[in-house]
Order: C-alpha cells, then sequence, then structure tokens
C-alpha cells in the first residue's frame, strides 16, 4: 500500500455539479452527491454512490485491478437491450485507509458509456 504524497497526490472533493451517466438511452447514474478524486497528473474522476445508480442494469464481471494507492477494484458491465458496454464501471470495495471517501462509489469509463453530463 502506497500513501498518497507530494509525489502522486491525491484529493477528494465533493462535485460542485450534478453528474448523469447515459447509455444506450437510459439514464444509468444520476448524482449531485458525487466526489471527484484529483489523483497526480491523471484526469479528474467522478465517484458516483450506488445508490444514485440504476443496479438493475449493472452486471459484475470477474475483472479485476489493483491499484497501490487505492486498493483492488471491481467492475461492472451496464446492459441495456442488446447493448453491453464491458466493464465500464469500477469500483473500490475496501479502498484503502487514504482514500476511504470512494468505498460504495462507482467510476465510469468515459469512451465506454454515451455521455457523462454534469450540469
Amino acid at each position: 500500500m502506497k500513501q498518497p504524497s507530494s509525489d502522486h497526490p491525491i484529493t477528494i472533493t465533493a462535485s460542485k455539479t450534478r453528474i448523469r451517466v447515459r447509455f444506450a438511452g437510459r439514464i444509468v447514474a444520476d448524482s449531485a452527491r458525487a466526489k471527484m478524486l484529483n489523483e497526480a497528473k491523471y484526469p479528474p474522476v467522478a465517484y458516483i454512490p450506488r445508490e444514485d445508480a440504476d443496479l438493475s442494469l449493472l452486471v459484475r464481471t470477474d475483472h479485476t485491478t489493483h491499484c497501490p494507492y487505492k486498493g483492488d477494484a471491481n467492475y461492472y458491465s451496464i446492459k441495456v437491450g442488446d447493448r453491453i458496454a464491458e466493464n465500464a464501471i469500477w469500483t473500490y470495495e475496501q479502498p484503502f485507509p487514504a482514500v476511504a471517501e470512494i468505498e460504495e462509489h462507482l467510476a465510469f469509463y468515459p469512451n465506454r458509456v454515451d455521455a457523462i453530463e454534469e450540469h
């Protein structure tokens, strides 16, 4: 486990906008409670509370990844009718203490959904 530092900073703040995720004509998530994670030089990522997502559209996959700063990520695909966005969502179910705020939150790959809108 690595700790965020000045060489690899991670900050988590409340989003100042409403975040809406669309796929195949459906709203997959809609939240005014998203958290924005800024990590080093990566683009900011919105983490949306699970309660603000339509979990009926999500299918858990066997895919996992590991981040030395955040922990082990689990993945979900989105299925709407015949359209499937494979491993479009990741979540840290037991994140490391430095990023505990993103527990029970979902993050979406922008290139695997139709839109991530900020209002």
